[in-house]
């Protein structure tokens, strides 16, 4: 049974959320969590996995956010093949992991985000493993976001929180391209 005690714990609980699903805004919901988290005086770094562009989110974090705001790239401007990533992919990927596990084990964050892990392990780029671990071994108080398509059943079962972005009707299948400030 929950009493007052109880929900105040949990309230003080850093929680692992995932967002997931194949419709459009995965990024975008955790920047929204990112900003957020800096309005309430948080630090947040995000580490993005398989992205090498200078999207708009990006170019916004540079000109516009506080300094307790940190963010690492770590990919090419180019899409990974799936089932046979490139060796720069894997070495890329592997090294935003070992960027991970530095910044949580630091604990000088409130919040981080790593961008597209899930598609990150489902390509192999990443262990499933190395995220579980990274996922039990985090601060009690550090909240975890973890993006993208494919989220693994195990990772779901760990988080507190899963949103799925389901596609309902996309303008690229209209033969709209991407638009800037939309798609990057």
């Amino acid at each position: 049974m929950l009493t007052k005690e109880t929900v105040v714990d949990m309230a003080e609980k850093g929680l692992v959320m995932v967002i997931t699903g194949n419709g459009k805004g995965k990024t975008t919901s955790a920047f929204g969590l990112a900003l957020r988290a800096l309005g309430q005086g948080y630090k947040v770094c995000m580490i993005q996995f398989m992205k090498g562009r200078k999207y708009g989110e990006i170019i916004a974090a540079e000109k516009y956010l506080p300094d307790n705001f940190v963010f690492y790239q770590y990919g090419l401007d180019s899409f990974v093949m799936r089932g046979n990533p490139a060796p720069i992919d894997v070495e890329l990927a592997q090294k935003a992991l070992a960027t991970a596990q530095e910044v949580i084990r630091s604990g000088e964050f409130n919040m981080v985000i790593l961008d597209e892990i899930n598609v990150a392990v489902d390509y192999g780029l990443v262990p499933e493993q190395g995220l579980l671990d990274l996922i039990q071994a985090k601060p009690p108080l550090l909240h975890l976001v973890l993006t993208g398509r494919y989220a693994a059943d195990s990772v779901r079962e760990l988080a507190d929180m899963v949103s799925e972005i389901t596609e309902v009707k996309h303008h690229y299948y209209a033969g709209v391209k991407g638009q800037p400030g939309i798609e990057y």
